[in-house]
């Protein structure tokens, strides 16, 4: 009889419970990623369901501003805690697109990120039309569409879209910055204040999107699509913007950082 010793049985276990992996790379995607994919579903839920809970009005009375930019943002606070170290917690195909264009993760699954954002989205807000007593049909409830009185022009909401999202966009990449790598204690509270403060300044304006998911899941129940595009094409340009100039302009590789750190340090001794 054989005696296999035990850095050989632990070796026969690994083989025999070796997984191979699907050989389609979208079927590959899900297998690996299928926890960041759910986690991104689930958070964006989240985000349009408690997020558009806060506007729902009370008594026929609409909310205050204030209302509904604390509840998105402590909202994002919350989704951050609980899935930003599955998923990262986008919640948005507009930071999803950043991720993209610096490499932080393939096209293709930053696609299936985007498609669990919508799902998510729309899968949020049909709920919140289950439970809650209100009709937000006939109001029109956290549907963002530009301010008749505020934006002249559908032009002037693009804009406010896009520097809104670029606001946004910029405290992404400085948080994925390497140069920050030891500073991602307060990650959600950074992006929660964020969210606050940029829906109290664009709110009243334009319902201060910054996020094509948010937008849509509200438009898909109630079918309003006026100026619907400016939610799409304001955030992701936003974005785009952003991400490339910070990309090219501050973002410093490993080699530059090491560089910085040698001809600081011999000035130092110097």
């Amino acid at each position: 009889m054989t005696v296999l010793t035990s850095s050989q049985l632990l070796v026969t276990v690994k083989e025999d419970s070796a997984v191979e992996p699907p050989k389609s790379s979208i079927k590959t995607i899900c297998y690996l990623h299928w926890k960041m994919i759910l986690a991104e579903f689930i958070s964006t839920f989240f985000l349009v369901f408690f997020g558009c809970m806060t506007c729902v009005p009370l008594d026929g009375k609409h909310l205050q501003p204030l209302y509904s930019s604390l509840g998105f943002g402590l909202i994002v606070i919350f989704n951050i805690q609980a899935f930003g170290h599955i998923s990262e917690a986008h919640m948005n195909p507009a930071i999803t697109f950043i991720a993209i264009i610096w490499k932080k993760m393939s096209v293709t699954l930053g696609v299936f990120y985007i498609i669990a954002q919508l799902s998510g989205a729309v899968a949020g807000y049909g709920v919140l039309i289950g439970v809650t007593p209100t009709d937000l049909m006939i109001n029109g409830t956290c549907v963002t569409q530009p301010h008749e009185r505020y934006t002249r022009t559908v032009f002037q909401a693009l804009v406010l879209e896009v520097l809104l999202t670029m606001a946004l966009s910029f405290i992404t990449c400085a948080v994925w910055d390497p140069v920050n790598k030891d500073s991602q204690e307060c990650n959600s509270l950074k992006f929660g204040l964020t969210i606050v403060g940029l829906s109290l300044a664009g709110g009243q304006l334009t319902g201060a999107s910054m996020n094509p998911a948010r937008s849509l899941g509200p438009a898909v129940w109630i079918q309003q699509w006026r100026a619907h595009w400016i939610y799409w094409i304001g955030p992701l340009s936003g974005s785009a913007l952003t991400a490339m100039f910070y990309k090219h302009m501050w973002l410093r590789t490993d080699k530059v950082v090491s560089d910085v750190k040698w001809n600081e340090d011999t000035l130092l001794q110097s």
